[in-house]
């Protein structure tokens, strides 16, 4: 009888060992199908925004890039702003014709630099690029900037003076225009009044 009901015993151990492994079975493919769905996600996910950038997610319609100019030391980098020093205004005495003709100008001058940095440095300097600046305005007669060629060639020379100040020597004449070389890039007149 001992062994009888070892029999069953073993009859019934037997039979309750194949149920777990039909469990684990289950959870198994559970598993991989969840994963298999999370990798359908991803992947659709990804090719989505694949194709929202290839359009510029402008809704389908494609616009074309702005040309890329290749990189020039006049080139100016569209994808980051300008940086611009402001001076205070300037009013100084033009050189007269005669000693009974006093004219003045009164201006307002934007500097346009490389990079904040630049900028930021510009502020311990500027007692001497003021004195600079003042010297070049006061140089002048009244006929020698009352266009916009004798304005731009001031604007020349003060920018070749400050960045020849700041150790970059100065461009040849015939190429001050075009190169903006150097920490100064531009000098830009927001005011100029002469009287």
């Amino acid at each position: 009888m001992a062994q009888a009901a070892k029999t069953p015993a073993k009859q019934e151990a037997a039979a309750a060992a194949p149920a777990p492994a039909k469990r684990s079975g289950k959870m198994l493919l559970i598993i991989v199908l969840l994963v298999l769905a999370l990798l359908l996600i991803a992947v659709l996910g990804i090719a989505a925004l694949l194709i929202l950038k290839k359009s510029g997610g402008s809704g389908g319609h494609e616009t074309a890039p702005p040309p890329v100019q290749e990189a020039t030391s006049s080139a100016v980098d569209l994808n980051k702003p300008p940086v611009f020093a402001p001076l205070d205004p300037f009013t100084v005495n033009l050189v007269g014709e005669d000693s009974d003709d006093s004219h003045y100008l009164q201006t307002v001058i934007a500097i346009r630099v490389s990079d904040q940095r630049t900028a930021d440095a510009l502020k311990g300097w500027m007692p001497e690029i003021r004195h600079r600046v003042n010297m070049i305005l006061s140089s002048k007669r009244p006929a020698d900037i009352q266009d916009a060629k004798g304005r731009e060639a001031l604007a020349d020379e003060i920018q070749a003076q400050l960045n020849t100040m700041l150790g970059v020597p100065p461009p040849p004449s015939s190429e001050i225009r075009t190169l903006a070389t150097g920490p100064i890039q531009a000098v830009l007149f927001n005011s100029f009044i002469i009287q």
